[in-house]
């Protein structure tokens, strides 16, 4: 059975709760969530403000959009669309698929 899934805010807040003196057991039982979680989200999180991990998950997300875009503009990509268009000239013009296309 999967666990609550708890937005970055609330994680931030749950740590800072704990900051603020309480018992680690003690917030842990209230959210009902395992120390290890707990000791996860502090590696991750550190000391980071509720604003600033908005301000990273937005540059995360554009951050994966530009490499959507970069991947789909990959030499790879435009060698495999010419080559393409390459064997459909060659076709259309009579010429044996084998001979390079200049």
């Amino acid at each position: 059975m999967k666990g609550k899934k708890y937005t970055t805010e609330d994680k931030i807040r749950i740590l800072r709760e704990a900051d603020s003196g309480k018992n680690l057991l003690e917030v842990c039982r209230e959210h009902n969530i395992s120390e290890v979680s707990f000791h996860r989200w502090k590696r991750q999180f550190g000391q980071m403000d509720v604003n600033e991990a908005k301000r990273l998950k937005e540059l995360e997300r554009e951050n994966s959009g530009l490499k959507k875009m970069l991947a789909g503009n990959s030499p790879s990509k435009r060698l495999r669309k010419s080559s393409v268009q390459g064997e459909r000239r060659a076709v259309i013009c009579g010429w044996p698929r084998r001979w390079p296309i200049r």
